[in-house]
């Protein structure tokens, strides 16, 4: 298996050679040279209640592989006040920030497959040039840490999902990402709406993952891994991903990234250790005695984390959940010997895309592999999630779970206030009308849209009704009853 790992590194390697070249060649190549700029570039920002993201990289190239140094700065007066672009003839702002950053391009198919680009970006004490040293900063009222992304939504027409997501996962799991709107500014052009928003990371603020070591119990712990695509060093599962009748499907691989450490951060010994408990996962779950609490797959995962995963990338009909940015950490075996889940990237998610069934709310996600398949996907699902449903025990915990979350915040009531307290962030102060000024998008198809709306109501009409919809299929599929008896059971309870 080192070899094979050791081929793909020079494969990555490679691969990401290729990546810089094609960059550096790509400043005198049309959009690139500056940036991607919108669709319309001449957008005025006049005040707006959202924070005010300034970056300045000097007419500078932003690549996608390396970072690059630039200046961030941002106006947040705080929440109900407005904030003015024009610092001048409105001085004494609140300035959250004012500083250096390293800044590159971050995403797969939010890069790929929109003009609207993501960034990710690391606050700087020190400039690049002098060695680039870090520094956490809390930024817009959220934790410290030195590792941001902004998130671009563009497909997302809501702007919406992402956050949604979060909010959904927020009250159940351990850590859930926070996001901010923002609209940001680069080098003098209105790029529209941004989400400033926390990365899944080791920082004291977020997963709070301490370094391994070469021994002992600190051997154990602390990894961040990802099924994800091979666009990265990976370690390859020895399990096939299975059709919906069990049958392996052997032209197809699950690959691992190693996230933190990063694979060239990390020992030998360490990769070792990570792979190996990985493989005892994962052979637990496939043996014939994997219901057995001893020796069965409990003892490797934190069931109510799997569930909570399952439940909110279910409840948002994620097609991308399980397979692509399936993010999950392990701790020293003296704090938890056992793997838990992390919710990350839903941007395709509440029925946007219009390929592998995602518009539909009436289909289990974890069961597509059929469907991918069909399509020719190339990346499909881990065994796990099949496995772990044929399991009575696993299943009794879910639903009851399921029960859960719809007496509290997926509540209809709560749910369709958080949509609306999103939107009224959006719409307020015309935020939204900005970015769609900036990037027309109302009544045009855009990849992988299913459903295209009119307006941004419309749109956010849509989103309601297809969870509304989405919710009951869950509650009937769940054996939950009806809401009016849940209501009525709450009420009693309190």
């Amino acid at each position: 298996m080192e070899s094979e790992i050791g081929i793909r590194v020079m494969k990555s390697w490679w691969l990401m050679l290729a990546l810089v070249l094609a960059e550096l060649l790509l400043p005198s190549c049309g959009k690139q040279a500056k940036n991607f700029p919108p669709d319309n570039a001449g957008v005025r920002l006049d005040s707006t209640n959202l924070p005010i993201v300034w970056i300045e990289v000097g007419g500078d190239s932003i690549m996608r592989s390396e970072r690059i140094q630039a200046h961030m700065k941002i106006i947040h007066n705080g929440e109900d006040r407005l904030n003015y672009a024009d610092t001048v003839a409105h001085p004494g702002q609140h300035i959250d920030y004012d500083g250096l950053i390293s800044l590159r391009h971050r995403g797969n198919s939010t890069y790929n497959e929109s003009p609207k680009k993501p960034y990710s970006f690391r606050t700087l004490q020190e400039p690049l040039k002098h060695g680039g040293k870090k520094v956490a900063i809390s930024l817009l009222d959220m934790n410290r840490d030195n590792n941001w992304a902004l998130l671009a939504p563009y497909a997302d027409k809501s702007m919406m999902r992402d956050l949604l997501c979060y909010e959904i996962a927020r009250p159940w799991m351990e850590f859930v990402p926070e996001g901010r709107y923002c609209e940001l500014i680069l080098d003098g052009t209105y790029y529209g709406v941004y989400i400033l928003c926390e990365v899944v990371s080791k920082g004291r603020y977020r997963l709070d993952l301490q370094k391994p070591k070469d021994s002992g119990d600190a051997l154990t712990g602390d990894y961040l891994m990802e099924v994800d695509c091979n666009d990265d060093v990976t370690y390859m599962s020895k399990f096939h991903p299975i059709a919906n009748d069990g049958t392996p499907l052997k032209d197809y691989c699950i690959q691992f990234q190693y996230k933190s450490p990063d694979y060239d951060k990390l020992s030998k010994q360490q990769r070792r250790y990570i792979q190996n408990r990985i493989d005892q996962m994962e052979a637990a779950l496939a043996s014939a005695d994997f219901r057995n609490p001893a020796t069965g797959y409990r003892q490797y995962i934190d069931v109510q984390s799997f569930i909570d995963y399952q439940l909110v990338m279910e409840a948002c009909h994620n097609i991308d959940a399980y397979r692509l940015s399936g993010k999950f950490y392990k701790r020293r075996d003296s704090e938890d010997p056992r793997f838990k889940m992390v919710v990350w990237d839903a941007n395709q998610a509440f029925g946007n895309c219009n390929i592998r069934e995602g518009w539909r709310n009436d289909t289990w996600v974890y069961l597509s592999n059929d469907v991918m398949y069909q399509e020719g996907e190339k990346y499909l699902m881990p065994f796990w999630w099949q496995r772990l449903n044929e399991d009575p025990d696993y299943t009794s915990v879910l639903k009851a779970r399921w029960a859960e979350y719809r007496n509290s915040n997926l509540r209809e009531d709560r749910i369709m206030a958080t949509i609306d307290s999103l939107a009224t962030v959006l719409t307020s102060c015309g935020a939204e009308q900005r970015n769609s000024q900036a990037w027309p998008r109302w009544g045009v198809w855009v990849w992988p849209n299913k459903y295209v709306a009119t307006d941004f109501a419309d749109e956010v009409a849509h989103r309601k009704q297809w969870l509304l919809e989405r919710l009951a299929w869950m509650d009937e599929q769940l054996g939950l009853e009806t809401p009016e008896d849940r209501f009525s059971q709450l009420k009693t309870e309190n």
